[in-house]
């Protein structure tokens, strides 16, 4: 369990970190998004233990890896879009 909890950990962090990489500037700061990724993983390795039980360590470090991608992209701002203003205001 304790080399679980490690392998998520560095996961998240990893996949976060690849985050970083490509979208740095529509993500907020990148102690946010390590921290995000890191705890993303944790609860989707609590999370995928619960529902598949000991034994499934592969399928539940894939599901840690996809909660945390869900919470880090719900990190993700939109882009800026300039409006532009109507002649008729």
């Amino acid at each position: 369990m304790i080399l679980e909890t490690l392998s998520s950990v560095v996961l998240g962090l990893a996949l976060s970190w690849a985050a970083l990489r490509t979208l740095s500037p529509r993500l907020p700061s990148p102690r946010a998004v390590l921290g995000t990724g890191a705890l993303g993983a944790l609860f989707g390795l609590y999370l995928m233990h619960s529902v598949l039980g000991g034994g499934h360590v592969a399928a539940t470090l894939i599901g840690a890896v996809l909660v945390s991608a869900v919470t880090v992209s719900l990190l993700i701002r939109p882009r800026s879009r300039r409006l532009s203003r109507s002649a008729a205001v």
